[in-house]
């Protein structure tokens, strides 16, 4: 009898263990504090099916004692959007169409973000392209106010930038949830992260100008030694070095913009928590990584740049690249170059490929927040990622 109710009391003491299930996926075990903070940050709901870890008998969350009848007041001014429930990893192409989903379930949103930005950006081009159409006039009054708007327009694109970032990171963890929100809404509560973007941004950009300048520099260094070995042979070093450089930086800020925005993590954690979660996956197939899917979303969405930026001028680059390996004087080649875009004037069939692109562009933005709530649902279910990860 005092067996027993030592016994009885020991299984008191232990805590009530659950097991999660997800469209035949299982989660756990998890204490009830787990479960918590599953659904304070969105991943549990209540019709979500629920096992005790020793009982093989399913509920529904809703069922779970203490769960969701206790509920944490949050103030609406720190809210921030909340992921989609836990849910089995996806495939790359459900990833693809995911983005698509949301896209088209916030079109009007997106839409109007993008034209936010893209509107003082086009005006900036449009009054660029009016003032340098006639270079050989001299300049007057009326030629310095278009270049002082058009300054002023690149100016507030820029500062817009990192609102159009903030702005997508919300839109898409909000529709991607099941919950409605405005532009007005996301717009208001994207300016409160301005200047972590900000800052970020500034950090992010400028690090990969300057490795894209150092890459020009070794073209140029190639070019000018084109008759030495030993300098052809150091720039071929000095490539191989910068292009390894930004590999391993384009890992580090691949999720910079969700952790900034949807983890409300400071400027160095963002990098630091990005960092961590691009390395992760280990136990997965190598195509299956975080850091390889991000790695595809960006190379389809530059090549569908490149495709509508250089395919209407494929000929005319393929004939300068032809002159260019003919001529003597590069100087005149490109002076050449510039007198004909010049002669070319404004192009409707380009200004509306441009507008085109950044219609669009809200769909790069989307798929890296569907793959950032994926992986981190990977590295939740994976032990090895919970003691950090190592490249």
């Amino acid at each position: 009898m005092l067996d027993s109710g030592c016994m009885m009391l020991d299984d008191q003491e232990m805590p009530e263990e659950w097991i999660m299930r997800v469209q035949g996926k299982e989660y756990g075990p998890a204490d009830i504090e787990t479960l918590r903070e599953w659904k304070a940050e969105g991943r549990l709901l209540p019709g979500n099916e629920a096992r005790r870890a020793d009982v093989d008998l399913w509920i529904t969350a809703a069922e779970i004692p203490g769960l969701f009848d206790v509920a944490a007041p949050v103030a609406a001014s720190t809210r921030r959007p909340a992921p989609p429930p836990l849910q089995p990893r996806r495939g790359f192409a459900q990833i693809l169409a995911e983005a698509f989903r949301i896209y088209r379930k916030g079109s009007l949103q997106f839409l109007g973000l993008a034209l936010v930005v893209a509107v003082p950006s086009i005006a900036a081009q449009l009054t660029s392209a009016t003032s340098g159409a006639s270079p050989n006039v001299e300049p007057d009054f009326r030629t310095l106010i278009a270049a002082a708007f058009g300054l002023c327009m690149t100016v507030l694109t820029m500062v817009l930038w990192p609102i159009y970032i903030a702005s997508i990171q919300i839109l898409s963890a909000e529709i991607g949830g099941g919950r409605r929100i405005g532009l007005v809404a996301a717009l208001n509560e994207a300016v409160k992260f301005w200047p972590r973007i900000a800052t970020l941004c500034v950090f992010v950009y400028g690090v990969f100008f300057l490795l894209t300048i150092f890459a020009l520099a070794v073209a140029v260094m190639i070019v000018a030694g084109a008759s030495s070995l030993a300098v052809i042979f150091f720039a071929l070093v000095l490539l191989v070095i910068q292009i390894w450089m930004f590999g391993r930086f384009f890992i580090n800020v691949l999720f910079w913009q969700q952790f900034a925005v949807l983890e409300n993590a400071g400027v160095v954690d963002s990098l630091r928590e990005s960092r961590n979660l691009a390395r992760s996956g280990h136990s997965l197939p190598w195509f299956e990584r975080p850091l390889w899917r991000g790695a595809f979303l960006v190379s389809i969405w530059t090549a569908f740049v490149l495709a509508i930026t250089l395919g209407p001028e494929w000929s005319t680059l393929r004939h300068y690249f032809n002159e260019l390996t003919k001529t003597q004087d590069p100087q005149a080649l490109l002076q050449q170059l510039t007198a004909s875009q010049q002669a070319h004037g404004f192009d409707i069939f380009h200004f509306a490929l441009n507008l085109l692109q950044r219609i669009l562009q809200p769909l790069l933005g989307i798929a890296f927040v569907v793959l950032y709530f994926d992986s981190k649902s990977d590295r939740r279910s994976d032990p090895d990622s919970a003691h950090g990860d190592r490249y």
